[in-house]
């Protein structure tokens, strides 16, 4: 349903202004002269550049977004990676775990997504099965991800045995993010969302993936649900960036669920912290909208349209 475009009011003018000015301050960053400064990129961020912050001890943030107005607000707040990730299945898409997800629905989010992203780097899940069944698959996948997607890096779950497929994409030109510790996709296989890397034969089979992803070609890896002890090991031993998410905080980076860090989840994960209760300002909103037009005080007066003179009989 159109609405019309909204007038551009005074006070609309001065809001956008004082954002910009906003934007313009929290992005402005000089190069750090210490290890371990923030630095927030003002130019398009490259696989790159997340190489050189991890030589430089600088933390690379990453978050998921599935669509363009949460895409945009966190290419706007200055992340250096925006995930589409594959668990819109769960937060969106209000399914049980990440396994139903296709293709074609992580192309329309991607798509979305990317209409809202202009610096940070824009990466997607490949989703469940989608570049298992062999290396022309997953070519054909990821190729329709960047075409279609408008994506700039995929992220593919595995380990070892996956390697062969990273450095095929890889040498065709596609940008290739790893995943390891608990990979949500084999769920079933590990038992359901248990710690990964427990015990001395877990760490040295994670090492042996992170090493055989690094050689392929992964420009980083995202490790996910280890100890802290595991995730700093695996952080120091590998070259390429590491990015944690309930994996402690010596990792190169860290990722959140969007919708897990601003309580949008039923129940917070351990590792998760919730950063604002947006499902009561939401929830908020909502009643005060439904309680206005039930006691017919919206639509205003304000809210509305009055004829015009030259039509007036």
């Amino acid at each position: 349903m159109y609405t019309g475009a909204p007038r551009r009011t005074k006070r609309c003018l001065h809001v956008e202004s004082e954002r910009a000015k906003y934007l313009s301050t929290s992005l402005r960053a000089s190069r750090p002269t210490e290890r371990g400064r923030t630095q927030v990129h003002t130019s398009k961020v490259r696989t790159i550049h997340l190489a050189e912050m991890k030589s430089r001890g600088e933390k690379i943030v990453m978050i998921t977004a599935y669509d363009f107005p949460t895409a945009r607000l966190a290419d706007q707040a200055g992340v250096d990676i925006v995930l589409v990730g594959d668990s819109l299945g769960n937060v969106v898409l209000g399914l049980r775990n990440t396994i139903p997800v296709t293709l074609d629905q992580m192309i329309h989010h991607c798509a979305a997504a990317s209409r809202g992203v202009e610096r940070a780097l824009l990466a997607a899940d490949m989703p469940f099965m989608s570049h298992r069944i062999s290396g022309d698959q997953a070519l054909a996948n990821a190729a329709r991800l960047m075409q279609k997607g408008a994506v700039e890096a995929v992220k593919l779950e595995g380990g070892e045995e996956i390697a062969p497929t990273v450095e095929r994409l890889v040498a065709a030109g596609i940008p290739v993010m790893g995943h390891i510790g608990l990979t949500p996709q084999s769920l079933h296989q590990l038992g359901g969302y248990r710690l990964q890397g427990r015990n001395e034969s877990q760490v040295r089979r994670l090492l042996a993936s992170a090493r055989a992803l690094s050689d392929a070609g992964v420009f980083s890896v995202v490790i996910e649900m280890v100890p802290a002890k595991v995730g700093r090991l695996l952080t120091e031993a590998l070259p390429i960036p590491t990015i944690g998410i309930g994996a402690g905080a010596h990792c190169d980076g860290q990722v959140l669920v969007l919708h897990d860090m601003l309580g949008l989840a039923d129940r917070a994960k351990r590792f998760v912290k919730v950063y604002a209760r947006a499902d009561r300002v939401m929830g908020n909103a909502i009643r005060a909208y439904a309680a206005d037009v039930r006691a017919g005080r919206f639509p205003a007066r304000r809210h509305g349209f009055a004829m015009p003179r030259k039509t007036r009989k």
